[in-house]
């Protein structure tokens, strides 16, 4: 079954809808014979990360029998893009704030060019894949930076906002995921899987996305964008229902995975997925 995001970690089931370049460095190479720290027997058999050093950022860990080790210090720069995302991360969507209402307006003109909107509280907002009439419903969890991915969607890449919006690719399912939905559950299944919360980097992927972060601040939105044509596109190759929704959204997370460690991925733009984009 479909989940949507809820307060915690733990995402709340969803009911069913009726009828219907840089300056610093990062090394992928096996550990140097004289580290800080000896690395155990355990780290050897198993694929845990192993923090080396002191001020240095570093995973070490096991892949396809060799181990591959990332390290690297934070630039300034990096330090201060990482605490904005973090800070726009930890805001909920109030529905009092004036920005919030703001935004809420401009995602659904985004959305809908010319056609006029009667509420903010309305059975208009249906027609984009929220659950009722009060989208602030839904933002709970993932918050305000599900709605202002939305937005970067609608705006940079409008061509396909529209085209997963109106559901233009494909065979569809007589039973489809919402779209806005389907979004707040995207930024919250991106945020899961970056490790974000975390104080330290504690996965090569969470690695790479700083490095990322370091040539354009609008990293996570980008990643967004490609996260949600990728899902789409699974979902129309596994024929999948509403019901299949949280399977699609794992393997979604595999794939982004698997193209943010190939060797050649250093932006978000050289993911074999970006090419989706319109």
């Amino acid at each position: 079954m479909m989940r949507v995001v809820g307060s915690t970690s733990s995402p709340q089931t969803l009911s069913p809808p009726p009828n219907s370049s840089s300056s610093s460095t990062i090394s992928r190479c096996a550990p140097p014979t004289h580290t800080s720290a000896s690395i155990s027997a355990d780290d050897e058999t198993c694929g845990s990360p192993k923090w080396i050093g002191k001020g240095l950022t570093c995973v070490c860990f096991k892949r396809k029998g060799n181990y591959q080790r990332i390290c690297m210090n934070l630039t300034p720069l990096q330090e201060e893009r990482m605490g904005r995302l973090k800070q726009r991360m930890k805001v909920y969507f109030d529905a009092t704030r004036p920005d919030h209402q703001e935004a809420l307006r401009a995602l659904w003109y985004a959305t809908f060019p010319g056609q006029e909107l009667k509420g903010l509280i309305s059975d208009q907002w249906k027609e984009m894949g929220w659950q009722g009439r009060d989208p602030s419903t839904d933002f709970r969890g993932a918050g305000f930076i599900s709605l202002e991915n939305l937005l970067f969607f609608a705006k940079t890449f409008s061509a396909s906002f529209q085209c997963l919006l109106k559901k233009q690719r494909g065979k569809r399912a007589a039973w489809e995921y919402p779209f806005a939905v389907a979004g707040v559950n995207i930024t919250f299944m991106i945020m899961q899987m970056l490790d974000l919360d975390a104080r330290k980097p504690r996965t090569f992927i969470r690695t790479v996305f700083l490095q990322m972060l370091l040539e354009n601040e609008w990293t996570f939105d980008l990643l967004y964008c490609v996260a949600f044509m990728v899902m789409d596109k699974q979902w129309l190759e596994r024929n999948a229902t509403y019901m299949e929704f949280n399977d699609v959204l794992k393997s979604t997370r595999a794939q982004l995975e698997r193209e943010l460690l190939m060797d050649d991925v250093l932006r978000i733009e050289d993911m074999p997925s970006y090419s989706l984009l319109c």
